[in-house]
């Protein structure tokens, strides 16, 4: 392990990445960037002002900074690239490439992917025109749309109109892009396996399950995630 680490990102994610990593006692020092108030000054853990966005400026701060390990939370620089300009400067940096990244990044992506391989997912279609979006005939829909900073807005629809109301927000409106996929909405349960990787070796995380639905008893527009629990009992 590396006596110096940045972790990037701002949210609660790289703020537990940064926790756990301050704990080992190979690990001096933790940098945050740009960090929260939870990783502002913390014992091992600090913040950074380092401008994330621009890789030249990171690279050179790892540098400066004899940065041993670099992890990349925030989903958007993923996309971006940044693993990729990280590791072609002689960085060590955990985290997918932009092309990796896209299986989470762009939902079109990810389901001509599964499909392409045979791997099990709700009917789906992509749209560039609202009009033709609004004619799905999938019962019950989850219309999806690449948001800012690569974040995606997800839209649960119980009926025909109410998936086109929010067709007309992401499309017309332009709000979140210019492209929804539209999906088939699956009842049931749903849980987190993550796995990680390092190309040859797959190591598996306990399941989890989250909380996405704003409001108790599933109700309420859905989130990023309001919560999750580990282990989960429907899975032995």
């Amino acid at each position: 392990m590396a006596d110096r680490v940045l972790v990037i990102g701002s949210g609660g994610r790289e703020h537990a990445l940064a926790w756990k990593l301050a704990q080992s006692p190979h690990v001096k020092q933790v940098f945050v960037a740009p960090g929260n108030a939870g990783t502002a000054d913390n014992g091992k853990i600090s913040n950074s002002a380092v401008l994330v966005s621009n890789h030249t400026i990171v690279t050179q701060f790892c540098k400066d900074h004899n940065i041993g390990l670099v992890l990349v939370g925030q989903e958007a620089l993923l996309a971006a690239g940044i693993v990729d300009d990280l590791r072609a400067a002689g960085v060590r940096c955990f985290g997918p490439s932009a092309k990796a990244a896209q299986l989470a990044s762009n939902t079109s992506f990810a389901k001509a992917f599964l499909d392409r391989h045979g791997i099990p997912t709700a009917r789906w279609k992509a749209f560039t025109n609202p009009q033709e979006a609004c004619s799905t005939d999938f019962p019950a829909r989850v219309v999806r749309a690449r948001g800012p900073a690569a974040r995606e807005e997800v839209t649960i629809a119980a009926s025909k109109e109410e998936a086109c109301r929010a067709v007309q927000e992401i499309m017309q409106d332009r709000m979140f892009g210019e492209m929804v996929v539209i999906e088939e909405l699956l009842q049931g349960e749903e849980l987190s396996c993550l796995c990680f990787t390092d190309g040859v070796t797959v190591a598996s995380m306990p399941p989890a399950q989250a909380h996405k639905r704003l409001l108790d008893g599933d109700q309420g527009p859905n989130t990023g995630g309001m919560g999750a629990y580990c282990p989960v009992p429907q899975v032995e």
